[in-house]
């Protein structure tokens, strides 16, 4: 099978210069490799929206004769846009259900030999929602995971292809159906509850990142992988996923190298054997690494990790990733990062609908500003984007997307949903902390209800237990539970927005002296009583937003750029671990960026968010 090195998307902007890509590029939105060819299923699909939701009862996946064309990837919005031949911006209200399909030439595939047996097809969405699904040749595809609908929008899913149901050339149908179910994730898109306008934004669903196909062992790993450093004793502690159809004895093998200096050859490996059964199966080993270097922003360390899933017969199923050594700690007045105290001087990402492309200049960008941090904001991002921060050394706040009401159905998709993306994103170094849910949306209902802060504390309390090496923020800006005076979260976080200088002096003294009631928007606190005596660190983890009409403060360059530097100053004087700044980019109505949403330019001076502030 070759390989194909484009993945066009007429949603692109025009080109700019761009910053120097990490090598090798990886074309594909996934942070985890395979040793194998792949091809690329972006292009020209057939098209058509199903406006009465009467495609499952014709059974289209049988026939259909499609009216139009769209490229994939790309949103349903800009799709639908297009066959209207409509720019308002109002693509569809309350649901919409559209349907694509194509055809593919089933490419050739190494053959079996001796003891090796054939490999099979994989088919991967790289993120495609809400609800997906999907059939080959009329056929209806289960997920690996066995789902025959996909649930989700921010993740990749895989199928495994039966060779009964393949043929030299392939129909492929896919459908996709969303809702403004305030129930679901949806961080920043509108909903029942949120519409769109002020800090709430169009709707961006469907197939928005590449499909490909691959071929794989019968035997193998899957492309989640798990790691955590206990730098203290050189230990990696790695989670792999074994997916197996042949029942026996098989060995694990896990291979570190140094990243950046693969001549200095092998540096740890370690055989961990194995008896596995027929599914997937969760594995859990551990691997010295003697002398290892430690992952921070100034000095991004990274180490390659290869993977093999070994049979009986010598045969190798192999996966590459990477990872850092690293430790967060939140503890008294700091963030700790390998045991140093260090400030994060973060800004708020929203990548609304940005391109990879335009992500990286984005990311680039952003460092320039002088930000060790980076708030990615209730979305989901290219997995890639994950890998070039681990090379850049930028930290990451991630988010689950928020639903926008409180039930116990919401709280059902908000778990799955963090579930799946930790699934994928929990090797990278750069990834230090996770909030749960974001100015009580999707727990509007948080400071009464009991069953609310409870699922909440809950899941604080998974996260600790199983995935250590993360921070973890329970709501953020205001309302952090507390139970018998123990905070359900890692950090005390506080969202501020002022446009005058002397009342944020205010609120800042206010804060670290321990107001806890009237500093923010709501109170800080809810629940048992918890008094703040700089047990916990304190992060300004939203401020500024200058330009925003809501906000307040200079939309002029010049002032807007003194303003912030002004701010900065306080922030840095006081006893506070960290501080996000909103926001990055425009996005919509909300034209606070220091950044061009497409070429990636400043505009503001470089380093003005870091620590040592430009001359006024």
């Amino acid at each position: 099978m070759q390989p194909t090195f484009r993945n066009l998307n007429p949603t692109e902007s025009q080109p700019v210069p761009a910053a120097p890509a990490p090598s090798p590029i990886n074309e594909l939105p996934r942070a985890v490799l395979r040793p194998n060819t792949y091809m690329l299923l972006d292009g020209e699909w057939r098209f058509a929206e199903d406006v009465d939701n009467v495609g499952l009862t014709e059974k289209w996946q049988n026939g259909h004769k499609y009216a139009y064309t769209a490229h994939w990837p790309g949103s349903i919005e800009s799709h639908i846009a297009q066959i209207r031949q409509d720019n308002d911006g109002i693509s569809w209200q309350d649901s919409v259900v559209v349907w694509y399909e194509r055809d593919f030439d089933l490419p050739a595939r190494e053959p079996a030999t001796g003891d090796k047996p054939e490999m099979m097809y994989q088919l991967t969405f790289g993120a495609c929602g809400y609800e997906t699904q999907v059939w080959l040749n009329g056929k209806q595809l289960q997920t690996i995971e066995g789902e025959t609908v996909h649930y989700g929008e921010y993740t990749s899913f895989s199928y495994e292809l039966g060779e009964k149901l393949l043929k030299p050339t392939n129909r492929l149908t896919v459908r996709i159906a969303d809702t403004m179910d305030a129930d679901i994730p949806r961080g920043k898109q509108e909903s029942s509850v949120y519409k769109r306008g002020g800090i709430w934004y169009q709707t961006y669903t469907g197939g928005v990142r590449s499909v490909w196909l691959e071929p794989v062992e019968r035997n193998r790993l899957r492309s989640r992988v798990g790691v955590v450093s206990q730098i203290e004793d050189n230990l990696v502690r790695v989670n792999v996923t074994t997916r197996i159809h042949d029942a026996g004895d098989y060995i694990l093998r896990l291979i570190i190298t140094d990243k950046t200096k693969p001549e200095a050859g092998t540096l740890a490996t370690s055989d961990f054997p194995l008896h596995l059964e027929f599914g997937q199966k969760n594995q859990r080993v551990v691997v010295e690494l003697p002398d290892a270097q430690f992952w921070s922003p100034g000095e991004p360390q990274l180490y390659k990790l290869t993977a093999q899933l070994i049979d009986s017969q010598g045969n190798k199923a192999e996966i590459d990733a990477h990872f850092g050594m690293r430790k967060v700690e939140a503890r008294g007045c700091c963030v700790y990062l390998n045991g140093q105290s260090t400030y994060l001087d973060g800004i708020l990402y929203q990548p609304g609908t940005a391109t990879y492309d335009e992500m990286r200049r984005h990311f680039y960008a952003m460092q320039k500003l002088g930000c060790n941090l980076v708030r990615v904001h209730i979305a989901g991002v290219d997995p890639r984007l994950y890998n070039l921060a681990d090379e850049l050394g930028l930290l990451l706040w991630v988010e689950v997307p928020s639903p926008h009401r409180s039930n116990q159905r919401s709280r059902q998709n908000h778990r799955a949903e963090l579930d799946r993306m930790l699934s994928l994103i929990e090797a990278h170094p750069s990834v230090i902390i996770w909030s749960l849910y974001n100015e009580d949306w999707g727990a509007e209902d948080i400071a009464q209800n009991a069953e609310t802060q409870q699922y909440i504390a809950d899941t604080y309390h998974y996260m600790q237990i199983n995935h250590p090496q993360f921070l973890v923020v329970d709501n953020d800006g205001w309302h952090h539970i507390s139970q018998e005076g123990r905070l359900k979260s890692d950090l005390l976080t506080a969202h501020l927005y002022t446009p005058d200088l002397e009342h944020w002096k205010s609120l800042l003294d206010r804060l670290v002296a321990g107001d806890l009631a009237t500093v923010a928007y709501r109170p800080l606190v809810v629940g048992d009583p918890y008094f703040y005596r700089k047990q916990v660190p304190l992060v300004v983890s939203e401020w500024g937003g200058f330009g925003f009409a809501n906000y307040g403060g200079p939309a002029d360059s010049d002032d807007r750029t003194e303003r912030i530097r002004q701010f900065k100053t306080e922030l840095r004087a006081r006893s506070i671990a960290g501080d996000v700044y909103t926001q990055a980019t425009n996005i919509e109505d909300e034209r606070n960026g220091l950044i061009d949403f497409h070429t990636g330019e400043l505009t503001v001076p470089e380093g003005l968010l870091g620590p040592i502030q430009p001359s006024s």
